[in-house]
């Protein structure tokens, strides 16, 4: 199932016609944040083992504000995504992308 930033609230403002985030929403915005990290994780597979740069390949593929290393602790920090303690592999661990509650901060 093909996901767009439509699907999950996003601003036009945030992303362009190929479904990519160009622009990063201020902290104010953590809603719009957190829509924004609930789309690029529909991007990866459930339990499937990626590598750092697999991770970074996929983010880069979706935004365009070349901050992939912010996406990607972002996803981490707040459960969505699990890693080897060393930081090189990498694992979606959220199942059910609507139900996603951030688990390391509040909204």
């Amino acid at each position: 199932m093909s996901t767009s930033p439509d699907d999950f609230g996003i601003p036009k403002q945030y992303a362009d016609a190929q479904g990519r985030i160009i622009h990063w929403p201020r902290r104010k915005n953590r809603k719009y944040q957190l829509n924004i990290l609930r789309y690029l994780l529909t991007k990866f597979e459930l339990d499937r083992i990626y590598t750092e740069k697999e991770v970074n390949d996929i983010l880069c593929e979706y935004h365009t504000f070349e901050d992939w290393a912010m996406l990607r602790r972002e996803l981490f920090v707040l459960g969505w995504m699990n890693r080897e303690l060393n930081g090189t592999d990498y694992q979606r661990v959220a199942r059910i992308v609507d139900d996603m509650i951030p688990s390391g901060r509040a909204d």
